[in-house]
Formats: C-alpha cells, sequence, structure tokens
C-alpha cells in the first residue's frame, strides 16, 4: 500500500522554497548552510522525535534532463525535499514534530511557501499535509516493530556477537556461567539512544572474565 508498510508510515514532503530577491543571502542558501550543520547522530533532532525510524531533508534545485526520448523539463522554483519514515499515524508524528522540536521545524520551514509556524499545530499539520506526495512502493524491512523495540533487537544483536567472540574456545561450563551474568546485564541495560551505536550501549558495560 502506499505511504504505508505494516506499521511504518513512509512521509514524502515538497516544500517550495521562497524566491526573495531582496535579501541578502537567499533562502535556499541559508537552509542549506543550516542542514549542513546538523548532528547525524543521537543529537539529531529527529532522535528526539518520539518514533522516526529514518529521516532526510535534501534540497532540489532543478529535475535533470536524462536526454531523449524523455522531454526536458524544469521547475518553477527550488524545494526542500522531507522524507521520513516513522510509527504510524501521520497526524500524530506531525504533531510531535511541532511540539517536540519546534525550533528546528520553524529554523527548516521557515525558508518555505506558506509555512505557518508551528503556535497553530493543527495549521502546521495542515500545511505539511499539503505538501505531501504520495510515497509509491515503500517497503520497510522491519513493519511490525516499533522503533524502541528495534533498538533493542539491535542492541542485543551486537552485545552477543561481542560476547560470542569474547569468549569463543573457553570450557562450556565457564561459558555457560558467563553468558548466565551477560543475560542479567543485558536485560538491565538501558536501551540504546535514537540516532547512535548499538555497539555502544549501556549493555557493553559488562563483567570481564
Amino acid at each position: 500500500m502506499a505511504n504505508e508498510s505494516g506499521q511504518v508510515y513512509g512521509l514524502t514532503i515538497l516544500s517550495p522554497i521562497i524566491e526573495d530577491q531582496w535579501v541578502d543571502i537567499d533562502h535556499t542558501t541559508q537552509l542549506r548552510w543550516y542542514l549542513c550543520n546538523l548532528p547525524r547522530d543521537h543529537m539529531s533532532p529527529f532522535a528526539r522525535v518520539s518514533s522516526t525510524y529514518l529521516a532526510r531533508l535534501v534540497i532540489l534545485d532543478d529535475v535533470v534532463f536524462v536526454g531523449k526520448p524523455a522531454c526536458e523539463e524544469h521547475l518553477k522554483s527550488r524545494y526542500l525535499i522531507f522524507e521520513t519514515s516513522f510509527d504510524r499515524d501521520l497526524d500524530t508524528y506531525l504533531k510531535r514534530m511541532a511540539t517536540e522540536v519546534p525550533q528546528f521545524v520553524h529554523d527548516v520551514w521557515q525558508h518555505c511557501v506558506g509555512y505557518p509556524g508551528v503556535q497553530n499545530v493543527e495549521a502546521f499539520v495542515a500545511y505539511m499535509k499539503k505538501c505531501q506526495v504520495t510515497t509509491t512502493f515503500f517497503f520497510a524491512d522491519v513493519n511490525d516493530h516499533t522503533v524502541q523495540q528495534s533498538l533493542k533487537a539491535l542492541q542485543t544483536q551486537s552485545t552477543l556477537t561481542h560476547f560470542i567472540e569474547r569468549n569463543q574456545g573457553k570450557p562450556a561450563q565457564e561459558i555457560q556461567r558467563l553468558f548466565g551474568e551477560f543475560l542479567k546485564h543485558l536485560d538491565a541495560a538501558q536501551p540504546p539512544l535514537p540516532g547512535g551505536r548499538g555497539d555502544k550501549s549501556n549493555a557493553e558495560d559488562r563483567p570481564h572474565d
């Protein structure tokens, strides 16, 4: 189904960027500078938006002419492309963007035509949905678990791999004892941070023999 794969929603939004010849630095350039300096790890603003799997922001200057038999066409303005996938549903996610990272949202979309701000959450949701295009052929490789469940699974996979690497060749009785301690630490570990690396999670703070 378009836009959805299991319980995961794929959102694609194209927002036209303001063209203003009277500003010293045009909106596209300001937006490029801002996006280039965004953190991409657990400090990313999208790591603070609940239920985000991944997110991408791209500035589209124009479409590429690939040659005949295609027709040469051009966009009437530059666009900000926003792609993200998250646990359903759409309205809830957009409201979270407006309330959980309002300054980030404003810093980005203030450069786009028709942006109403985030003070009126319902108006922001309506604006984003107006800019939405259908995400066709959307596929999520994990579509039946939440973001938190997926992060925990990745944490378990990573820490189990390290456990196996460290304990190869040891006597079976010793491995059994160490594995029991490993499970206790894994159960007590804090879930990994969104946007972080699972192999750096608290589950790695395990006892060594």
